[in-house]
């Protein structure tokens, strides 16, 4: 395997995009919406949700958590999965789940039938992310066209967002039990659809068993360790219990690190992150989506606990960055054909940090067009030129059978880094909770938090710049590729030889 190609890609000849390739694109897109759609509606809907089912805040907490469980959890095995069982099979299987726990959770009347619900969908959409990526980067050849069939996905994801935002305003209004049901028949729609459009893919062939243990010992490790992050800030960061989850986090992964280096069909080829710009990719999810989590959390304490504005105007608020996202990173691609993908990464941490740091000069009584607005604008430019390219990045290079693979641990990195830095960010701004709790105290208390956001931007922001000096000598780096790559390679040699 080499490494992914983060330089401007060659010139290559115009292809035209038939009506089914168009097809299975927006197939695909319409899982990625669909995920982003739910991650953004439930967060505005959790208030009304405990008072129609008498859920007490720690409670309310896990209707996000489980999901985040689910999904951090089991995405190392959804994308080994799609690769071993078939992407097209493991796609339509997960998304039918997603439709069928989306019905359940609207329908629900107690909390923990909801948070079960809830973990399902996460559990779906750890197979359906991993296998609808690595189905795109199958079926379009790296390159021009690679990169445009990504822009397009990522907007998805972006638009799906920022409707999700809008929507939940708009539906909790009515009953929070739309804003569970709505994803339901858009994934029935998406799933006939792909019944029918989607690309027949073959399982891996002459794999060497499955990799039971990587199986258990990842997916056990990723659930733990997005547990521990998630409990921290209620049992304390120092407290026994966390510093001994966090323990077991540890044995686990030096035992899945063990069990992957004498796996003979392992769950993650670890040569994969022999290359560099492949673990700045992974880093850089991280950071991206680490930084994100946080900002949006503590923007809507502000917005509606010190502001009073309502959930819709919160919403209204952050759409000019999903809106900018969803009408720019179309075009993303054709520019990461000329730039390559750190510049705009470089680009796009330089965005972000500048953004954060602007909003630090947010009051009781901020003029929105002044204050608010440049920051949005700033955020959601960052995320146009960040997250295709970080997609990008990840998946060039990789030989169509580890393509799930290299998916799921994109999307481990950015569930893991929102999850431990929204964590990390509550635990700042929680230490300096005020005794007596005035408004200005309280945004006093929430600056060190935005202050952390910040520095995870700007750490971003210096992971990909050691991306831009290693890139000054050449176009490409090969890597340590796969065992069954390294013997078709010697017994070419051989033959020649004979």
């Amino acid at each position: 395997m080499t490494s992914p190609l983060t330089h401007p890609a060659a010139p290559s000849p115009a292809v035209r995009w038939t009506p089914r390739l168009w097809g299975t694109l927006l197939v695909l897109c319409a899982a990625m919406f669909l995920d982003a759609l739910d991650v953004s509606m439930v967060g505005v809907a959790l208030p009304s949700i405990g008072s129609d089912l008498h859920l007490s805040t720690s409670t309310l907490q896990w209707i996000v958590s489980g999901y985040i469980l689910g999904y951090g959890g089991l995405l190392l095995l959804g994308g080994r999965t799609a690769d071993l069982l078939g992407r097209r099979q493991v796609f339509l299987v997960a998304l039918g789940v997603f439709a069928l726990a989306s019905l359940l959770g609207g329908l629900v009347d107690s909390g923990p039938l909801l948070i079960a619900s809830r973990f399902v969908k996460g559990l779906s959409a750890a197979f359906t992310a991993p296998a609808g990526l690595s189905i795109i980067t199958t079926t379009f050849p790296e390159g021009p066209l690679r990169n445009r069939a990504l822009s397009i996905y990522t907007t998805c994801a972006a638009t799906g967002f920022s409707m999700g935002l809008v929507l939940s305003g708009l539906l909790t209004e009515a009953s929070w039990r739309f804003t569970m049901l709505l994803p339901a028949p858009i994934a029935l729609i998406a799933l006939a659809a792909g019944l029918k459009l989607l690309p027949r893919s073959a399982r891996e062939e002459n794999h060497a068993g499955y990799d039971i243990p990587g199986a258990v010992l990842g997916t056990a490790s990723m659930l733990l360790l997005v547990y521990t992050v998630v409990q921290a800030p209620e049992a304390g960061w120092a407290s026994a219990r966390t510093l001994l989850s966090f323990l077991a986090v540890a044995v686990l992964l030096i035992a899945f690190v063990l069990v992957e280096r004498r796996s003979p069909s392992p769950l993650i080829r670890l040569g994969v992150l022999r290359s560099g710009s492949q673990v700045r990719a992974q880093l850089g999810a991280i950071a991206f989506f680490g930084s994100y989590v946080g900002f949006q959390f503590l923007t809507t304490l502000y917005m509606q606990s010190l502001l009073g504005w309502s959930a819709l105007q919160t919403a209204l608020a952050f759409l000019p960055a999903g809106a900018l996202v969803a009408v720019s990173s179309t075009k993303v691609g054709a520019i990461v054909d000329r730039f390559g993908t750190p510049r705009l990464i470089a680009l796009g941490f330089a965005f972000m940090a500048l953004g954060y740091a602007l909003f630090l000069r947010v009051d009781l009584d901020p003029v929105y067009a002044a204050v608010v607005l440049p920051s949005m604008l700033l955020i959601g430019a960052a995320c146009a030129l960040v997250f295709p390219s970080l997609n990008i990045q990840a998946t060039n290079g990789v030989e169509d059978h580890e393509q799930g693979m290299v998916s799921g641990l994109l999307n481990t990195s950015v569930q893991v880094g929102g999850a431990l830095f929204l964590a990390v960010v509550t635990a700042v701004v929680t230490a300096g909770a005020p005794a007596h709790a005035t408004p200005q105290a309280v945004l006093d208390s929430y600056r060190p938090g935005f202050l952390v956001v910040m520095g995870i931007a700007l750490a971003g922001l210096l992971i990909t710049l050691t991306g831009l000096r290693d890139g000054r000598s050449g176009p490409s780096v090969v890597v340590a590729r796969s065992a069954s790559a390294v013997r078709e390679a010697e017994a070419e040699r051989v033959a020649v030889r004979d």
